[in-house]
């Protein structure tokens, strides 16, 4: 692994810390100063449609302008979302942070790191080991997620018994989501021009128009075809975001912060194994067949949560869900960046990116008012599963045949397949 490889690994892990520091007691946060669970969901909608006009534009640009340049400028909006998150309880004042910022209501990635840093990453390895070091890098980001969701719950609940107000408690962890995205800010300073793209691939008439507007142009059609996809699969998603989830288990279950931490800590550590995993499935079935075979399961799991009559019960069925949720994830970043040209990999894993952040988006707004009707409370696990077996089975149907190229050299593959 370069150093820049070493770098962006680094990135990633504290970047998925912060997220998930914050989202354990992002709702909670919310209601405490006020808002009520239809404002949250309107204000997690806003949040996700302004990470994905803000990503469009960076990462379509990334490989023209400067992958690095465009990562520093991303960090710096969310520095700026963190510290208008912690400074007021203007729902306005939110709405306007939460549509130009990023912050992550989910834990996961948002905003436009994520297919820049993929870009740069496919950039610096071979194609053989594009998976594995996929694999390695989601592994990493889920266990900063998990430690960052026990860290965040733990802190919450120390200042908590050592007399600090709930309200005040979980502003501390808000304040320091901003400054978590200073430090992110001076991590991407220190990269390369290794990770820029050296000699862009030539495109004429139409493609090159197409190429200036979204950075794409020979890969259009499977790009835009794969984003409807995965537009589906993250509306579908949308209804379960890691704060939905545990304000779910603090109502379902009346669960303190200290606890949501630790459940997100096991189901976060869980998931990065799972992503580990896919790069040895992925080699012996293919990526495609790793993504669908192994999702279709967890989904499952998901849509069994809330028939749990109790807490174990129902902590042992996410956490179930979660050792093998992340399967698809690491597969499904090596393929987009396997089936496009080197110079089309930011604006490709953009624009694939931006469609999941679109499909999210529209989940919360229908998620609130669900949340906010007890007899409904359970709904949101019903629609994501379900929809996200059918987004499984229609991508199988379309992309089974398109294999990637180190598929293609495999002993005994079909070189027309």
């Amino acid at each position: 692994m370069p150093r820049d490889g070493r770098l962006l690994f680094a990135t990633r892990s504290f970047r998925l810390f912060a997220y998930g520091f914050l989202s354990v007691i992002l709702m909670i946060y919310l209601a405490q100063i006020g808002l009520s669970e239809t404002q949250i969901g309107l204000l997690f909608t806003l949040t996700l449609i302004g990470d994905t006009i803000i990503s469009l534009w960076v990462s379509t640009a990334a490989d023209r302008v400067g992958r690095r340049r465009m990562l520093i400028f991303g960090s710096i909006l969310m520095i700026l979302a963190g510290v208008l998150f912690a400074a007021t309880d203007n729902f306005v004042l939110l709405l306007v942070a939460a549509t130009i910022g990023i912050i992550s209501p989910s834990g996961y990635e948002v905003g436009p790191f994520l297919p820049i840093e993929q870009a740069a990453l496919s950039h610096i390895v071979r194609n053989e080991q594009r998976t594995r070091i996929f694999s390695w890098y989601n592994l990493l980001g889920s266990f900063a997620t998990a430690l960052g969701a026990l860290c965040g719950g733990g802190l919450t609940q120390a200042l908590q018994d050592s007399g600090v107000k709930p309200l005040g408690s979980y502003r501390v962890i808000v304040i320091a989501y901003a400054v978590a995205g200073i430090i992110l800010c001076f991590l991407f300073t220190r990269l390369s021009g290794t990770v820029e793209v050296s000699q862009p691939s030539p495109a004429h008439g139409p493609d090159q128009e197409l190429k200036r507007l979204l950075g794409l142009h020979r890969s259009r059609r499977v790009v835009f075809k794969l984003s409807a996809l995965f537009s589906l699969d993250a509306f579908a998603g949308g209804f379960v975001l890691q704060s939905i989830v545990a304000y779910w288990f603090h109502v379902r279950f009346n669960v303190q912060p200290a606890l949501l931490g630790g459940i997100f800590f096991g189901a976060n550590v869980l998931a990065g194994i799972s992503a580990l995993a896919a790069a040895r499935i992925a080699s012996r079935i293919g990526l495609v067949r790793t993504m669908v075979f192994t999702h279709i399961p967890s989904n499952i799991l998901l849509i069994l949560v809330p028939f749990m009559p109790t807490l174990p019960l129902a902590i042992t069925m996410l956490l179930l869900r979660f050792s093998i949720s992340q399967m698809d994830v690491p597969t499904r970043q090596s393929y987009i960046m396997a089936v496009v040209s080197p110079d089309e990999r930011s604006a490709a894993a953009g624009l694939t990116g931006i469609a999941r952040t679109t499909g999210s988006s529209l989940s919360p707004i229908i998620t609130g008012p669900l949340l906010a009707q007890a007899s409904l409370l359970n709904v949101p696990f019903f629609i994501s599963g379900g929809l996200k077996i059918i987004y499984d089975l229609m991508l199988y149907r379309s992309f089974r045949a398109l294999k990637p190229p180190e598929e293609k050299r495999r002993p005994g593959s079909d070189p027309r397949a």
